[in-house]
């Protein structure tokens, strides 16, 4: 709807690229920040750590899509119509993704840590 294009097969299939990119990238800064959690760190020391020391793959992975769908998005050649929905799904979607990774991942860790923290403790008490 922002580029005006059809949602299109292409389209379909630059969505479920996008996801995969998407998902792995959060996957790798919390499974990091898990990590450190099991060693003893605070969920917010922990997920700090994480985003600082992931941050450099995670621009890498996202750059390299970024970078290798931007002549699909701008529309060269020959049938690019076809394959310009594709390109705009891919491109625009790791610029929001992007956004949401770095930004709205961490805030989801440590407001779900703090709920299984108090959700253990609530078990606890009603159990005792």
């Amino acid at each position: 709807m922002v580029f005006g294009a059809d949602l299109s097969l292409y389209s379909f299939v630059g969505l479920i690229m996008l996801i995969g990119v998407v998902k792995k990238n959060a996957i790798m800064m919390i499974d990091f920040a898990l990590d450190e959690k099991r060693r003893g760190a605070a969920a917010e020391a922990a997920i700090v750590k994480a985003c600082s020391i992931r941050f450099r793959p995670i621009m890498m992975t996202t750059i390299a899509a970024l970078v290798g769908t931007l002549p699909i998005a701008l529309g060269m050649g020959a049938g690019a119509e076809a394959r310009r929905p594709l390109g705009l799904c891919v491109v625009g979607g790791l610029l929001f993704s992007q956004l949401i990774t770095l930004y709205v991942t961490p805030v989801f860790f440590t407001y779900l840590d703090r709920f299984q923290t108090r959700l253990g403790r609530w078990r606890a008490g009603g159990q005792a």
